[in-house]
């Protein structure tokens, strides 16, 4: 019997800590997973240069090779890694269902229960260099990268409630920070918008956008353009952190799960369970709010715990 052939227990989407996380986790329980990396093996952590707040690292460790060390743990559990996408999905409304999981190149797996690991893709501005200076210099995410600018000076992106959070979070630590607004007014609630304004090394550009990023190997400068009276601002800084916003990586569960007004998917509270018996949520496509690694490994976790449970009850 083929792997396609066969039915499965666990079948996980997406291979960012979450996923990696479950697999341990489910392998442990002998549900014998797989894991579909995506097309982005090791998720968003990849691009992260340094991870200072992971627990049990003292010294940090780079994203790349954290996510390394998080592959050989679930392949030292047996678990069975496919580098390849997934293109579609057919769940099963019934509880003990057989699910099919569809992938590039037409093979397929069927299970009785999956774990969607797939992650969120932040928003890009769509301008030059943004993509290569992920990591050197530009960022997505101020608690994980905002430590090695510490008494330095950066910008960020946007006027809703990450953006106002991350200005707060970087002004404590470092020279200067430049918030950089499209609008004329903040999305924020009214809390985050007044202590924001509290802050004396917090500069408030609004109605502005970042038009040009400098530097040769690393970010060095931003163009700030004010679209309302037409100024110019050259600013030098050490970090750019982009808040305007996440997208989770959830188009192919449309119409079969669940989903929030933004895409999330929607679990039941305090767990991995969603909509459809025998598949669960973990990791930033269920989560808007914390969006860690640490967080997202310990849902994780819960995905794999809830699984067994209900394979269990089968």
């Amino acid at each position: 019997m083929s792997l396609n052939e066969k039915i499965y227990n666990c079948i996980i989407i997406g291979s960012g800590p979450s996923g990696y996380s479950a697999a341990i986790y489910a392998a442990r329980y002998d549900l014998n997973p797989i894991i579909i990396e995506g097309n982005q093996p090791g998720g968003q952590l990849t691009t992260t240069n340094n991870i200072d707040n992971y627990l049990g690292f003292p010294i940090g460790i780079s994203g790349k090779y954290f996510m390394e060390k998080c592959k050989k743990q679930a392949e030292r559990f047996n678990t069975i890694i496919v580098n390849k996408s997934v293109v579609k999905v057919i769940l099963s409304n019934k509880k003990g269902g057989i699910h099919h999981i569809i992938l590039e190149e037409k093979h397929f797996f069927k299970s009785r229960g999956l774990i969607i690991a797939t992650g969120s893709s932040p928003k890009y501005l769509g301008i030059d260099k943004e993509k290569k200076f992920m990591g050197l210099g530009i960022s997505f995410c101020a608690t994980c990268d905002g430590f090695f600018h510490k008494e330095k000076n950066v910008a960020v992106i946007g006027g809703g409630d990450t953006a106002l959070e991350d200005a707060n979070y970087l002004s404590n630590i470092c020279k200067k920070v430049y918030l950089i607004v499209r609008k004329n007014y903040f999305i924020a609630s009214k809390i985050l918008q007044n202590r924001i304004l509290k802050k004396k090394n917090v500069i408030i550009l609004f109605c502005s956008n970042v038009k040009q990023i400098i530097g040769d190997h690393f970010l060095e400068k931003i163009i700030v353009v004010n679209h309302k009276n037409k100024t110019i601002n050259t600013i030098s800084i050490s970090g750019l952190f982009i808040a305007i916003g996440h997208i989770p990586n959830t188009y192919i569960f449309k119409n079969q799960l669940n989903l929030d007004e933004r895409g999330y998917i929607i679990v039941n509270k305090g767990t991995t369970i969603t909509s459809i018996p025998g598949v669960f949520a973990a990791g930033d496509v269920q989560d808007p709010i914390y969006r860690q690694a640490i967080t997202s490994a310990g849902t994780g976790c819960m995905a794999a715990l809830d699984l067994e449970k209900y394979l269990s009850l089968l």
